[in-house]
Parts: structure tokens; sequence; C-alpha cells
């Protein structure tokens, strides 16, 4: 078989994405899960974003930046408590 016919189609990673169908979350938690399970994910979003804008430190991830970095990608201001989590995965991302 060629070489050449192998790599004859580039695979591209920079298109957009089209986001998941979203499952509705287990019933019969505790609220405290529910609030966790969704501060997480928030914080994960928040933490992504941080970092494909060059914010690499946690120390550099000061919670007016985790705020403004909420607001530029549409998501409500976070608490001061999402915001040490953001900075906890950044810390363990490492």
């Amino acid at each position: 078989m060629p070489a050449a016919a192998a790599t004859s189609v580039p695979t591209l990673f920079d298109l957009p994405y089209t986001p998941l169908r979203k499952k509705p979350l287990p019933a019969g938690r505790p609220r405290e899960w529910y609030i966790t399970h969704n501060r997480r994910l928030k914080a994960m979003r928040l933490a992504i974003a941080l970092l494909d804008s060059g914010v690499h430190v946690p120390g550099q991830a000061h919670n007016t930046r985790i705020r403004t970095i909420a607001a530029r990608i549409g998501v409500h201001p976070p608490s001061d408590t999402t915001c040490h989590m953001v900075r906890a995965l950044m810390r363990y991302s490492r």
C-alpha cells in the first residue's frame, strides 16, 4: 500500500464541535449533591477558558480574572467557593 494513500485525508481538530445531548441528572440524590455537581462543571469550564486565554498558574487566577472570564464565556459570575475550586483544578492538572 502506498504511503501517500494513508496521509491523503488530513485530520482537523479545530472544527467547531457540536455539544453532546444533555441527559437528565439522576433522581433521588440529596440537593447538596446537585449543587456540588453543577459547581464542579462550572469550575471545569472556567479552568479550561483560563488555560485557553493563557493563564496557566493558579496564582494568576484571581477572583476578578475568573469572573471576567466567566462574563466573556457567558457564565454567571462564580462564587468565592467556585473560584477556589477553579484554582484547585488548575493546581492539580499539572
